[in-house]
C-alpha cells in the first residue's frame, strides 16, 4: 500500500540510528511523562466505540469559512500573518515567504478514501489553488498530518520539505526529489536558501507510525517558524512537558503560539494536550508577559476538521474559551480560511456557535476527484491513530 509510505533506509537510518532518541526498540521521548498526565484507570476506547460511539461528535452543519485568496494577494501589514485551513493546516507567511504547516487536503484521515475519520467539510481552499508556497513543514507521519494525496500533488509543485527525521522516506517514496527533502533532528535548524527564514526542529511528546510494523520508527517534532522580526511555534501532535520552556528560552520569544487542542482522551493525556493543558504549554512557551507586550497569541489547531476522539466535535474549542481568561492567554480564533495578523490583536468570537442547528447539505459530486483513489485499510491499525 503506497498510502503506509516507505521506512527509512540506507544513509536516512543510519542518521536515525546516530539520534540520541534512538533506541533498539525505535525512538523515543526522553524527558519523563508528568504525573497525571495520562489516566491508566480509564479504558481506551475500542474501535467500535470509536467509530459508532459519542454524541455531536460531528457537526450537523458546515463550519462558516472564509476563501482567503483576496487577502493572500495583499502583502501582510505587520509582516506575519496565519491562515487556518483546518486541523493543522496553516498558511504562516513570515519573511516574505509563504510556509504550509502539516497538509492535509484528503478526505479522510486514512489509508483509505472508503473507511476512516472523514473530514467535515472541505478545505476552504482547493489544493490546485494556493498561491506559489515557499516551505512545507511536516511534524512528524500520522496520517491527519502526513496525506499521501496531498504530498503527491505538492511534489509536483517543486516546493521543498522540512521535516523530522525519517520522514523524508515517505515523501521520497510519494515523488518529491531527495533534493527538495531537509529532515531535522531535535534543536537542528534549517535556513530556507535565498531567505532570512530559519525552521528548528524541538521536542514534543508524542509518536509515529502509519501501520502495525512501523511504529517509532520515524520522528516527531514541534517546529520553529523564525526571521529577524518573527517568530511562530507550532506544535504537531503532542503531550504536556516541560521542555516547553526550554524551548521558549532558546527560541523564543514568539509572536504567535499554535499548540493542538483537540482529540483528547484521559488514557492517552501524555501524548495529545487537551485545551487545559494546551493552556499550560501556552504558558511555558509564551505566558502573560508576553500576552501584556501583546505576544503569544494563542492559535488552536487540531480542532474543527476531523472527528478522532469521543468527545464532541466542538468540545476543545468550548473548553479553551472558558478556560483561557483564568491563565491570561490571547486567543486568535479565526474561521476556517480567515487570513489574521497576530499584531492586530485577539480574535475570541465564538463564531462555530449555531452551526448545529444547519442541515448539513450533501457533498458535490467530484469534490476529491482530483486525489487518486485510495487502497482499503489495513487490517489493524496502531491505537490512538494520530
Amino acid at each position: 500500500m503506497k498510502t503506509l509510505g516507505k521506512p527509512p533506509q540506507g544513509e536516512r537510518l543510519e542518521r536515525l540510528q546516530a539520534s540520541p532518541l534512538w533506541t533498539p526498540q525505535g525512538l523515543r521521548n526522553i524527558h519523563p511523562v508528568l504525573p497525571g498526565l495520562r489516566d491508566a484507570s480509564a479504558p481506551r476506547p475500542a474501535l467500535s466505540d470509536f467509530l459508532c460511539g459519542g454524541e455531536r461528535r460531528v457537526p450537523a452543519g458546515p463550519l462558516p469559512s472564509h476563501d482567503p485568496r483576496e487577502a493572500w494577494r495583499r502583502t501582510p501589514g505587520s509582516g506575519l500573518r496565519a491562515t487556518w485551513l483546518g486541523h493543522s493546516t496553516v498558511l504562516v507567511e513570515i519573511a516574505g515567504r509563504r510556509v504550509l504547516t502539516d497538509p492535509v487536503w484528503g478526505p479522510r484521515a486514512s489509508p483509505s478514501r472508503l473507511v476512516g475519520p472523514k473530514r467535515f467539510q472541505p478545505a476552504p481552499v482547493a489544493l490546485k489553488a494556493l498561491p506559489p508556497i515557499d516551505l512545507v513543514v511536516i511534524s512528524h507521519d500520522h496520517y491527519d498530518h502526513l496525506d499521501h494525496p496531498t504530498i503527491r500533488a505538492l511534489a509536483k509543485t517543486g516546493v521543498p520539505f522540512v521535516t523530522a527525521l525519517g520522514v523524508g522516506a515517505h515523501l521520497e517514496a510519494w515523488g518529491v526529489p531527495p533534493g527538495h527533502i531537509t529532515e531535522l533532528d531535535w534543536w537542528q535548524s534549517h535556513r530556507l536558501p535565498g531567505s532570512e527564514l530559519v525552521v528548528t526542529a524541538a521536542p514534543s511528546q508524542h509518536f509515529s507510525g502509519r501501520g502495525l510494523k512501523d511504529r517509532n520508527a520515524t520522528l516527531w517534532a514541534s517546529m520553529v517558524l523564525a526571521s529577524p522580526d518573527h517568530r511562530v511555534f507550532f506544535s504537531g501532535d503532542t503531550g504536556l512537558t516541560t521542555e516547553y520552556a526550554d524551548i521558549a528560552r532558546r527560541l523564543g520569544p514568539f509572536d504567535l503560539v499554535m499548540l493542538e487542542v483537540g482529540a483528547f482522551h484521559p488514557s492517552w493525556g501524555d501524548i495529545h494536550l487537551g485545551p487545559a493543558n494546551a493552556l499550560k504549554a501556552w504558558q511555558l512557551l509564551a505566558g502573560a508577559e508576553a500576552a501584556a507586550s501583546g505576544r503569544g497569541l494563542f492559535l488552536p489547531v487540531h480542532w474543527g476538521t476531523f472527528n478522532l476522539a469521543m468527545h464532541a466535535w466542538d468540545q476543545p474549542v468550548e473548553d479553551l474559551l472558558a478556560l483561557a481568561p483564568r491563565h491570561g492567554a490571547p486567543l486568535l480564533l479565526p474561521r476556517l480560511g480567515q487570513a489574521v495578523e497576530p499584531a492586530q490583536g485577539p480574535l475570541d468570537a465564538a463564531w462555530w456557535r449555531g452551526v448545529d442547528s444547519v442541515a448539513l447539505p450533501p457533498a458535490p459530486a467530484g469534490e476529491h476527484s482530483d486525489l487518486a483513489d485510495l487502497p482499503q485499510l489495513p487490517k489493524g491499525m496502531p491505537w490512538p491513530v494520530d
